[in-house]
C-alpha cells in the first residue's frame, strides 16, 4: 500500500551511487511505496557510450557532453510540480557529471566542461535530500558480471576502483543539501522489504548535515 510522508514532507530526493549500486532499484521501490513522481537516468540512450567503452580516450569528451545534456534537459521537469505526485525521486543527481567527467577528461576538456556544467547547475533544482549508495569496486564489478547482458567486460577493475574512490571523496565533501549515506554492499535494495521501510522511516525525519546508515547494524538502526 502507497504511503505518504508527514508534515516534514519532502518534496525532491535524489538517489546516487557508482553504477550497479542499487540507485534505479531502489528510487523506484521509494516512488511506488510513496506515490512519487520517478525520474530515471537514461544512460542507455547516449550513443557515444560503447564507443567510450572501446576508445575512452577518444570518446570522453562527446560522451561527457551528452549525458550532461541529456540530464540538463531532463531535470529542467523536475521544477514542473505535479499535484497529484507532489514527491520527486530521481535515480540520479545532476552533478555526477562532475564526478565522471574529473575521471575521463584531460585538462583542457575538462575545463571547458565545468564551464558549461557551471552555467546549467544554476538552473537546476536541488534535492531536499541525496541518499549515497555506498559500494566497493568488489561488489560493483560482482553485480556487473551478473546482471545479462552488461558492458562488464569492457569495464576494468581499475576504472571501477577510480570511480568508488572518486564517489567517496565527493561525497564525504558534500554541502549542498543534506546527505544520507547508505552502506549499500550487503543488502539488496531490490527484495529487502524491512531496508525499504527503515528507510521510509528515516525519510520522515528531520534532514540537516551528513549522516550515516549501515542498515545491517541492528533493525532499524544507525550504523
Amino acid at each position: 500500500m502507497a504511503r505518504r510522508l508527514e508534515s516534514r514532507a519532502l518534496t525532491y530526493v535524489a538517489i546516487e551511487g557508482p553504477l550497479s549500486s542499487g540507485k534505479t532499484a531502489l528510487a523506484t521501490r521509494l516512488a511506488r511505496k510513496l506515490e512519487g513522481r520517478l525520474i530515471l537516468d537514461r544512460a542507455s540512450e547516449n550513443p557515444f557510450l560503447g564507443d567510450f567503452y572501446r576508445d575512452p580516450g577518444r570518446y570522453a569528451f562527446k560522451t561527457q557532453l551528452f549525458f550532461t545534456l541529456s540530464r540538463y534537459m531532463q531535470q529542467e521537469t523536475i521544477a514542473q510540480r505535479d499535484l497529484f505526485h507532489p514527491l520527486v525521486i530521481s535515480d540520479y543527481l545532476f552533478v555526477k557529471d562532475r564526478i565522471y567527467a574529473s575521471l575521463t577528461l584531460d585538462d583542457r576538456e575538462l575545463a571547458l566542461y565545468e564551464k558549461l556544467a557551471g552555467l546549467m547547475e544554476g538552473e537546476i533544482s536541488r534535492p531536499d535530500l541525496v541518499i549515497y549508495l555506498q559500494c566497493d569496486a568488489a561488489t560493483l564489478g560482482r553485480r556487473l558480471r551478473e546482471r545479462s547482458g552488461d558492458r562488464s567486460n569492457r569495464i576494468s577493475d581499475e576504472y571501477l576502483v577510480a570511480v568508488v574512490e572518486a564517489y567517496n571523496y565527493y561525497f564525504l565533501h558534500f554541502e549542498e543539501t543534506p546527505l544520507l549515506i547508505l552502506q549499500a554492499e550487503d543488502i539488496d535494495l531490490i527484495l529487502d522489504e524491512r531496508v525499504v521501510n527503515d528507510l521510509l522511516e528515516k525519510l520522515g525525519e528531520p534532514h540537516s548535515g551528513i549522516r550515516f546508515w549501515n542498515p545491517m547494524a541492528r533493525p532499524g538502526g544507525d550504523g
